[in-house]
């Protein structure tokens, strides 16, 4: 028995509610996200875009009480102008970031009208279907579906949509199944619409523009990111928790993560050389090491000159970047393939997870994670984490982190060392803070922990190298006056201080 008139647009409508669902929920999470990738601080920017969202949501709840006339048609035009702005606020935001000096006012904008529309959508629906049933079964019904098509977006969003398509393209998709609800409200509802054709032609305009948008997606984020970096970019892709970029000029490398630059090819060698070669003078056995982060290869590299070493396990979470630098040529050149060595053991997975689940020891661990700019990473700066990387470190080991600038981010960097410090809980450990000149990124402080008193003047440097030498050496524990000691607090789980040191303190230096 084919199903009545009635019946066919209460089932479309709840099916529209089900993809609006996702929609907005996709636009929330594309602005968060680019929103992240562009000024860093996730929690911060999700919080904002959250919250301004569902208060605009609140705000288009409000104003569908002054929609009284022409429903239907109200919806479809709603529907083909949240998915046309929807699919273009990713190119939109990234466009404004590009050229204006500030574009979180354009971000405000554009958050606030899309949850501002969306926010009409369902109690519009409401009153369209209170013509097929009781207010009780609409409730129950629509908000079924909505809820239902949050948690598909929510699941699609990471694990899907950006390591496949890129923000730019799943934002354009998005838009076109809006406008696609649209259409087939066109369809469902066209004996009750005065004017069919105009809204059928604004529905294909729209097509077109997202169906153009989706096409070039590619090209337009190429443009764009050209903008953003001071060189050719011969890699970017979009992980599943991160963007990864590579440029390139002549000769010279520059890897970015999220936009932050990681290393540039020109000086990574010093870096990397004072990570590694300081604590492996010290140490009169070193077999076993492990490195947290370094998915670059590039530590790993430093560590396979030492014939001492027969294995070493490296720790990344994002798979995408240990098979960038294992497959690229230039990387691969540059860490000396690394990471193709037999010696070497990559895990990918979570720090943290990684070091609850083994239970091997260490005579060296090196942690080379991004700085402490959000609090994802501050807990891996935490003394809960220290605790843990000490329980897998051998009696005569030493733990090694980056620990940011002594001088740009001076408390976070003798916050990192306090923590590591104070965290044992029946042994003492000592620390040994320590710097180097970076070009690419300035002052860097690094800090050695062992339970031993660590002599930097027994340090042995077991080959030469480009950057460390004797005589370099005893500069590296020298700390002028504006870089020396402050009273800090240990970096916790519950309070994270050094993520407000580390804020502030670049914030004094690049305000």
């Amino acid at each position: 028995m084919k199903p009545d008139k009635s019946t066919q647009q209460q089932a479309a409508l709840l099916f529209a509610t089900f993809i609006i669902a996702i929609c907005g929920l996709v636009y929330e999470l594309l602005a968060g996200t680019l929103s992240s990738y562009l000024l860093g601080d996730s929690i911060y920017q999700f919080s904002l875009v959250i919250g301004l969202f569902m208060t605009s949501m609140g705000i288009g709840s409000w104003l569908s009480r002054y929609i009284e006339k022409e429903l239907p048609a109200s919806f479809i035009r709603l529907q083909i102008l949240i998915g046309f702005l929807g699919g273009l606020t990713a190119p939109i935001l990234f466009f404004a970031f590009a050229i204006l000096d500030n574009y979180t006012p354009l971000l405000f904008l554009l958050v606030a009208l899309l949850g501002a529309m969306l926010g009409i959508e369902i109690p519009l629906i409401l009153r369209i279907l209170k013509e097929h049933a009781s207010l009780k079964i609409n409730v129950s019904n629509v908000f079924t579906a909505d809820y239902i098509g949050a948690l598909i977006a929510a699941l699609l969003f990471p694990l899907v949509l950006v390591p496949q398509l890129g923000l730019l393209q799943t934002g354009f998709l998005f838009g076109l199944l809006n406008v696609a609800i649209g259409i087939l409200a066109i369809y469902v509802f066209k004996t009750k619409l005065p004017n069919l054709r105009s809204l059928s032609l604004f529905a294909a305009s729209a097509v077109l523009s997202l169906l153009i948008g989706f096409v070039y997606a590619g090209h337009f984020t190429s443009q764009m990111e050209s903008r953003l970096y001071q060189d050719e970019i011969i890699y970017a892709k979009d992980s599943q928790s991160q963007r990864l970029v590579v440029t390139r000029r002549r000769q010279r490398i520059r890897f970015y993560i999220n936009g932050a630059l990681q290393f540039d090819s020109y000086d990574e060698y010093r870096y990397h050389e004072s990570l590694v070669h300081p604590a492996l003078g010290l140490l009169h056995q070193v077999e076993q090491v492990l490195i947290l982060g370094g998915g670059d290869g590039l530590a790993a590299r430093e560590l396979l000159r030492d014939k001492r070493i027969q294995q070493i396990t490296l720790v990344d979470l994002d798979p995408a970047v240990t098979q960038l630098f294992q497959a690229n040529p230039l990387l691969r050149k540059l860490n000396q393939d690394a990471l193709q060595n037999p010696k070497l053991n990559i895990v990918n997975a979570d720090a943290w997870k990684f070091l609850e689940h083994n239970t091997s020891l260490f005579d060296l661990i090196l942690i080379d994670l991004p700085d402490p700019n959000n609090v994802s990473l501050s807990r891996l700066y935490s003394d809960s984490f220290y605790q843990l990387v000490k329980q897998h470190t051998s009696q005569a080991g030493i733990i090694v982190t980056q620990a940011t600038s002594p001088l740009y981010a001076r408390k976070a960097f003798w916050s990192i060392d306090k923590t590591l410090q104070q965290t044992a809980q029946q042994e003492q450990w000592f620390t040994l803070p320590y710097h180097a000149y970076i070009p690419s990124f300035g002052e860097w402080g690094f800090v050695m922990a062992s339970r031993h008193k660590l002599n930097p003047q027994a340090i042995q440097l077991h080959n030469e190298h480009q950057f460390l030498s004797p005589t370099m050496l005893t500069q590296l524990f020298y700390f002028s006056a504006d870089m020396q000691r402050l009273p800090v607090e240990i970096n916790r789980l519950s309070t994270h201080p050094l993520l407000e040191y580390y804020e502030k303190g670049w914030a004094y230096w690049y305000q």
